[in-house]
């Protein structure tokens, strides 16, 4: 019994990092999309739900930008998110 219950709680951190990554994704190529526009992560928040008012996905998203600016990929400075060099580098090679 033991071992099932540990199996189902690494099932739901594998599904929760995978959901975090897709997150991410959106987050990221929204910013990109967006780009060379600065927004607040309030606003960007906006622009990915589209105006839902679910705040579990409002700070699914906020978290996914955070993460985002930790592995390098965004910067958030002044209340702005901007993609960080890195981050546009990829977009372009993802292009060519």
């Amino acid at each position: 019994m033991a071992d099932q219950d540990s199996m189902d709680r690494g099932a739901g951190s594998r599904t929760n990092a995978a959901q975090d990554r897709r997150d991410q994704a959106v987050v990221l190529t929204q910013v990109l999309a967006l780009h060379p526009a600065h927004l607040t992560v309030s606003e960007l928040v906006r622009e990915v739900v589209a105006g839902s008012a679910d705040f579990d996905s409002q700070d699914r998203y906020e978290r996914a930008a955070r993460d985002l600016a930790g592995a390098g990929l965004l910067h958030i400075a002044a209340g702005l998110v901007t993609p960080t060099r890195a981050a546009l580098l990829f977009n372009s090679l993802d292009r060519d």
